[in-house]
């Protein structure tokens, strides 16, 4: 399947000229994990991680997320987050 060998939701539905979210439901129907959706558990983890000092790039390759997806939740969570120099923001 296109969306398990690295093809992103967006690319899928620009192929098939559908929207993201009709792909995101046909993928979820068909019991495919979806990429970028973290559990509670992992978000959890995200945060020890990032506490210890890992970078969020760092966090997403271990949770197969992105870098994004992961800062969203750190900070949904209340997580201060640091820039690219290690300085919270």
């Amino acid at each position: 399947m296109a969306y398990q060998s690295g093809e992103t939701v967006y690319d899928l539905a620009e192929r098939f000229k559908i929207n993201r979210k009709t792909v995101s439901g046909i993928l979820h129907r068909a019991g495919v994990q979806i990429r970028g959706r973290l559990t509670s558990e992992q978000v959890d983890e995200a945060m020890q991680l990032y506490a210890s000092g890992q970078s969020l790039a760092r966090i997403a390759v271990k949770l197969d997320t992105t870098a994004n997806t992961v800062r969203a939740r750190l900070i949904e969570r209340g997580v201060r987050t640091r820039d690219s120099h290690g300085r919270e923001h």
